[in-house]
């Protein structure tokens, strides 16, 4: 399973990791369509390997404003084959632009791969893999908003992600790390928000042939603790029931600030045992994370709803639509597409003012310069994450 085999790629000591070594600006690769590209300035190095600005080969340099980035590794790495296995089965240019066509959507936050290969440098074989390229993570964006994002904006970035979801879920792939550090914005449009990551996205419906449900010890509390599903506390691999509750999560989190199990994330049995609590009485999840009159209303109905499902369902994705758009009309807005990622509408928050919070989201924008960092870095990050808490688990 590729979850368990990225877990164990990450659990090897570094000395059995080997970095890519640095390339020029300049360097021109080929990949297997034969289509040469040429590498810019690095924009992020991980545990892994690197990330460079990159653009179809010609006589000019790659420039700041090159549309791609080409994530490389030592070939006999592992994290970045596995997101590559997903790119390549449910990532191509044509099938995305297919499905924008025929769902009538103005966008899908899915990124595009452009191409993979084998490039040899000083007797050295390296893998690398070309995709669009993004601007901030929400996560730096969030930080900078006083840790509070509007209603409004909420509802649209659900919306989004929801588009997402039903896009990887129908080419049988379901995520299980959605969070705001792996939400980029677009590098040229702020209004559009991508789902990055896929180092340890899972193949749940292989062939058509759903997993079964099972529960296993050595595999519990997978993902970001205060995010993951219920299922992956007990240890059951990743569905599509598991990637709704994960963005119930953050919703919760970025209307609100703050999750009922974040004062005690270092025991992962906690944090499982809170969210069955919560997920038997949403009302008392509501009540807890919103004490003000204003509810939303909305995010109770969408966790109602997601706790219905069965693990092996397919999800009713616009119904859930239906749902947030209900609560768009509710605060007299509905979804134009816009991301207005600078205000804090919901109760009474004290933050700063308005232009500090645009400098500091600016400031956040700029510094990121690319903000993809490399997806074996959070894998790594993410595996000894998952480590320690199996360790805890086990004692």
């Amino acid at each position: 399973m590729p979850r368990v085999k990225a877990a164990q790629a990450g659990r090897q000591g570094p000395g059995k990791r080997r970095l890519a070594e640095n390339f020029a600006p300049g360097e021109v690769i080929t990949d297997m369509a034969k289509k040469e590209w040429k590498l810019g300035a690095p924009v992020g190095q991980g545990g892994f390997g690197c990330i460079y600005l990159a653009d179809m080969n010609s006589s000019k340099s790659v420039g700041s404003d090159a549309p791609c980035v080409v994530k490389v590794e030592p070939s006999d790495n592992g994290p970045l084959f596995t997101e590559l296995k997903f790119y390549q089965r449910a990532a191509k240019p044509e099938q995305i632009q297919k499905w924008i066509r025929t769902h009538k959507l103005k966008y899908l936050g899915v990124p595009k791969y452009w191409g993979s290969g084998l490039h040899d440098k000083n007797g050295k074989s390296y893998r690398f893999m070309i995709m669009d390229r993004f601007g901030s993570d929400l996560q730096k964006i969030y930080e900078a908003n006083a840790r509070r994002f509007s209603r409004k904006t909420v509802l649209q970035l659900s919306l989004r992600i929801l588009d997402i979801l039903e896009y990887i879920h129908e080419h049988e792939y379901v995520h299980g790390d959605i969070k705001a550090s792996n939400l980029l914005l677009s590098y040229k449009n702020p209004d559009q928000v991508y789902l990055v990551d896929y180092g340890l996205a899972y193949r749940y419906c292989p062939e058509g042939i759903h997993k079964e449900y099972k529960e296993d010890p050595k595999r519990c509390h997978d993902g970001t603790i205060e995010f993951t599903s219920i299922d992956a506390h007990k240890g059951v691999a990743p569905s599509r029931r598991g990637d709704l509750e994960i963005l119930g999560y953050c919703m919760i989190q970025w209307l609100s600030g703050h999750l009922p199990w974040e004062d005690n994330l270092k025991d992962p049995n906690y944090v499982r045992d809170s969210k069955i609590r919560y997920r038997e009485n949403i009302a008392d999840l509501m009540d807890r994370c919103f004490p003000e009159r204003n509810k939303p209303d909305e995010i109770a109905k969408y966790m109602e709803t997601v706790k219905l499902l069965d693990y092996a369902e397919k999800p009713l994705y616009q119904n859930l639509r239906d749902i947030l758009l209900q609560g768009l009309r509710a605060i007299g807005s509905k979804d134009d597409g816009k991301l207005d990622l600078s205000l804090v509408e919901n109760g009474g928050l004290r933050t700063k003012s308005i232009t500090k919070r645009k400098k500091g989201i600016e400031e956040s924008t700029k510094s990121s310069v690319e903000d993809m960092d490399c997806s074996s870095t959070q894998t790594e990050e993410a595996t000894k994450t998952r480590s320690k808490a199996r360790k805890r688990v086990q004692k």
